[in-house]
């Protein structure tokens, strides 16, 4: 088994003042050579932006990206026709494929939204760009992981065009809970979103991110009451 620890306070970060981001790999003015990717996972930022602020209509491709609002909504904007307020406890998804121009806004001017961003790289470029979105309440669990992403649109969860999964958590104190891989060659990247957990002889605050792979499972066991994000993604 090898892992790789990414703690809360040696993350990027950049505060523009109607936007405060941290980037656990390399993004934007944040350039770390050992922390470009985990994986097909290339950017995980965890944004918090001001009321009536946001992102522009600008232009991505060839790029699974996927959206968690943590805190607050999220208006969605795109040239597919697609527009929609993800809120909070929702998992957005968009396949950028040949070329997406999208927007995104907190629509509310009296509270802020923080949310994570994730972009994984496709199985396969210039596909059919393709947007989804669900509400992760509908499938979530308390003391176990339940799987908010997938390769299958058929299975659980939204899904993207890569051999990766996606599992949340919601874990009680003193409560523990076992993940196996789905695919073999698969790390497993761990994100705390609240609270304080033990995985593998390391312990993990919010916000600690923690990358393992050459093993089929790990075992996490919450210090307190706990929600984590679990990433699963193809390592070559």
């Amino acid at each position: 088994m090898k892992s790789v620890l990414h703690k809360a306070n040696t993350r990027g970060h950049a505060d523009h003042g109607w936007l405060d981001t941290y980037h656990t790999f390399s993004f934007a003015n944040y350039h770390n050579l050992e922390r470009m990717h985990f994986g097909v996972m290339r950017v995980l930022n965890d944004d918090v932006v001001s009321g009536g602020m946001g992102f522009g209509k600008h232009p991505h491709d060839n790029m699974e990206i996927v959206s968690i609002p943590l805190k607050g909504d999220l208006k969605h904007g795109d040239n597919m026709g697609n527009s929609e307020i993800i809120q909070e406890g929702d998992i957005q998804v968009m396949s950028a494929g040949t070329g997406v121009i999208h927007s995104e806004f907190n629509p509310n001017s009296d509270k802020e939204v923080n949310f994570l961003q994730i972009w994984i790289f496709p199985r396969e470029k210039n596909l059919e760009p393709r947007y989804d979105q669900m509400s992760i309440k509908e499938v979530e669990k308390i003391n176990q992981f339940y799987q908010i992403l997938s390769p299958s649109k058929d299975d659980q969860g939204v899904w993207i065009h890569q051999d990766a999964w996606m599992n949340m958590g919601q874990f009680e104190s003193n409560q523990s809970a076992q993940y196996k891989i789905n695919q073999e060659g698969n790390g497993i990247y761990i994100f705390v979103i609240e609270g304080d957990i033990q995985i593998e002889n390391q312990t993990l605050t919010k916000r600690d991110g923690f990358g393992i792979w050459e093993t089929d499972s790990i075992t996490l066991k919450a210090l307190s009451n706990t929600k984590v994000l679990l990433i699963e993604v193809p390592m070559n």
